[in-house]
């Protein structure tokens, strides 16, 4: 159970602050909360150039969530490879990808019917 109750939008901002921290590339947030029988409300996926980029975004956004917002994630699986890690946050899952791991498994697109809103890169 997480110890606060934010608004999936004030969480997701807290996401992208914390991978654009680490200088993830490539943020896409994906609505999901107009299709039936989807898994969660929002997918945030992004990139890292390396498996310690992808390392560090994903201890980012733990920690920006953890201290600033009182969440924990339910699960993150991925870390060993550090090429595709997965974030669960209830309504919001996390994804943050290698590049070549991200263009292979094209989640963007598997939810061709879900809002997407790019969110540019700060460099």
């Amino acid at each position: 159970m997480q110890k606060k109750t934010l608004s999936s939008k004030t969480l997701i901002k807290h996401i992208t602050e914390a991978i654009q921290e680490k200088k993830g590339k490539n943020i896409v947030i994906a609505d999901l909360t107009k299709l039936g029988n989807t898994i969660c409300d929002y997918f945030v996926i992004c990139q890292g150039n390396s498996p310690a980029q992808v390392g560090a975004i994903t201890d980012s956004v733990e920690e920006e969530l953890r201290v600033k917002c009182g969440y924990k994630p339910y699960a993150v699986d991925g870390l060993r490879n550090a090429q595709w890690v997965a974030m669960d946050y209830g309504e919001i899952l996390v994804h943050v990808f290698l590049p070549d791991m991200r263009e292979f498994y094209d989640i963007e697109h598997l939810w061709a019917d879900a809002k997407l809103k790019a969110i540019p890169d700060l460099d």
